[in-house]
């Protein structure tokens, strides 16, 4: 869990990214998910402006970004939207306000990191393994257990799925990458 110094570091750091924004609305016209989200980037950030991160963190717009930078390049102040997204999105796990349908996205980032900690690069069966059994053991749905099953012999016919997996040969420059970022 985290502590409350966590949370007002995670609100400070928003509020900060934010303090340029005049809302142009670049980021919401270059947005490729703009459409599906309840708050456009723009409106988003200015809730974070008026210190309203509660309303903010509770939105579904930082979960849906794809993270594709298109609106911290477009963005004339230099204002880092896709990092509110971010802190958004952790201020949310902080808080306790993500719901159970975002839980696999957590759950699935989290699965990523420990596999490129214990690997030094990806290695996908051990990745969908991870994250198929904690997504299950978190909600016990079945049809997410095996759901994609069909599109492994698929994509092994063309290719793009590794069975084997390497580890990189210095793991301990992988280490320290993971600690210089504080994980």
């Amino acid at each position: 869990m985290h502590t409350q110094d966590t949370v007002n570091s995670l609100r400070q750091r928003t509020r900060d990214m934010s303090r340029n924004c005049y809302q142009c609305g670049k980021c919401s016209a270059g947005c490729p998910v703009a459409e599906q989200m309840d708050l456009a980037p723009n409106r988003l950030i200015r809730l974070v402006q008026l210190d309203r991160l509660d309303k903010a963190a509770a939105s579904l717009s930082a979960w849906e970004c794809v993270s594709c930078q298109t609106c911290t390049t477009r963005c004339p102040q230099s204002v880092d939207c896709a990092g509110i997204m971010d802190a958004l999105r952790e201020l949310s796990i902080a808080d306790g306000t993500d719901s159970a349908a975002r839980n696999r996205t957590v759950i699935f980032q989290r699965a990523f990191l420990d596999n490129i900690r214990r690997h030094g690069r990806l290695n996908e069966m051990d990745l969908v393994g991870r994250f198929k059994t904690r997504a299950f053991l978190s909600d016990l749905s079945v049809p997410m257990l095996f759901k994609d099953a069909l599109l492994g012999p698929k994509m092994l016919r063309r290719g793009k799925l590794h069975l084997g997996g390497q580890n990189v040969r210095d793991t301990k420059v992988v280490a320290r990458i993971f600690e210089k970022c504080g994980l």
